[in-house]
């Protein structure tokens, strides 16, 4: 039986494109139009605001969903588990992970209506800033804490494995993470390249995969050679089912979704300072000497132009 309450949460689920609820759904939608029929109304409530603006459930807490439905934290923590998410966190976590899932290739966006609206700004804002939310918010901190020891541990030469399209992050993020540590490696070039470095990996050594949607084939397969020869891997994905997160000792999922026509970086960006951030504060006596050495020689070598100094 269909009554005229699910089918306020089916109406909500299926609203024009140009809404942000429309570019979502996954497992809790499925489940949210499995159980919309049979809802008492003080769930409902919080159905529809699931339904209708995820970003909220994505990073607020039960006390503010429960508000902002007009109902209780009971209500919202039964509503979870009568999805079968066993209770809130596992209803947000879900809920994170259909967001990130919402990528569409750039074949797709660059036809989608919002391609065609002038106000490109206030668009990338609001695209860019739940990118980094989904990104950092939801980070497992169990997770986030192995990959910095692993990527601080000196005994552990590291090496960056950055897709085509992310190598612009991988190269940051290498070269910064060598001012800090010493041992640290960037891969890429033809695939022969990629796989006569990879070839001198220990299984005492680190790997950082990064790579979003649609996988660059020769990425899989070097994933698979550092799988074999033993090397821990830290997978930068776009989702936990990613290939490259299989077996992977951390995945830590950034948000991707792209404004235009291709994927964003931005998310990516902030866990990969995040990382550095924490491999600094692991290593931090170790990092002020590393530092203070390499700005006497930066200002002994005059490789650096001060701007205090600069001609007017």
């Amino acid at each position: 039986m269909v009554t005229n309450d699910s089918r306020a949460i089916q109406s909500v689920m299926n609203v024009s494109d140009g809404d942000s609820a429309a570019r979502w759904g996954g497992e809790v939608r499925a489940a949210l139009a499995a159980t919309a029929a049979r809802l008492p109304a003080a769930e409902r409530r919080v159905a529809e605001l699931v339904a209708r603006e995820p970003e909220a459930v994505a990073f607020g807490t039960v006390a503010q969903i429960a508000a902002r439905a007009g109902t209780s934290g009971p209500s919202v923590v039964r509503l979870a588990a009568r999805l079968g998410f066993g209770g809130f966190v596992g209803l947000q976590a879900a809920v994170r992970r259909d967001l990130r899932r919402r990528l569409r290739p750039a074949v797709e966006r660059v036809r989608a209506p919002e391609a065609r609206r002038a106000d490109v700004l206030p668009r990338v804002l609001a695209v860019e800033l739940a990118n980094v939310r989904l990104s950092l918010e939801g980070l497992d901190p169990r997770v986030f804490a192995t990959a910095v020891e692993r990527l601080a541990a000196p005994r552990h030469r590291v090496t960056v494995l950055p897709s085509e399209q992310c190598r612009g992050v991988g190269l940051g993020f290498a070269g910064e993470l060598a001012l800090l540590r010493d041992g640290v490696a960037l891969a890429g070039g033809s695939p022969f390249r990629v796989a006569t470095q990879l070839a001198a990996l220990r299984r005492s050594d680190t790997v950082l995969v990064m790579d979003v949607q649609r996988h660059e084939r020769w990425l899989v397969e070097a994933a698979e050679q550092v799988r074999a020869s033993g090397a821990a891997r830290v997978a930068l994905v776009d989702s936990e089912l990613s290939p490259l997160a299989e077996g992977a000792l951390a995945v830590l999922t950034v948000g991707a979704e792209g404004a235009g026509p291709f994927d964003s970086q931005v998310g990516m960006m902030a866990v990969a300072n995040a990382l550095l951030a924490g491999v600094a504060a692991r290593l931090r006596r170790q990092v002020t000497r590393r530092v203070d050495a390499l700005e006497r020689v930066w200002v002994e070598r005059g490789a650096l132009l001060d701007e205090r100094a600069a001609p007017r």
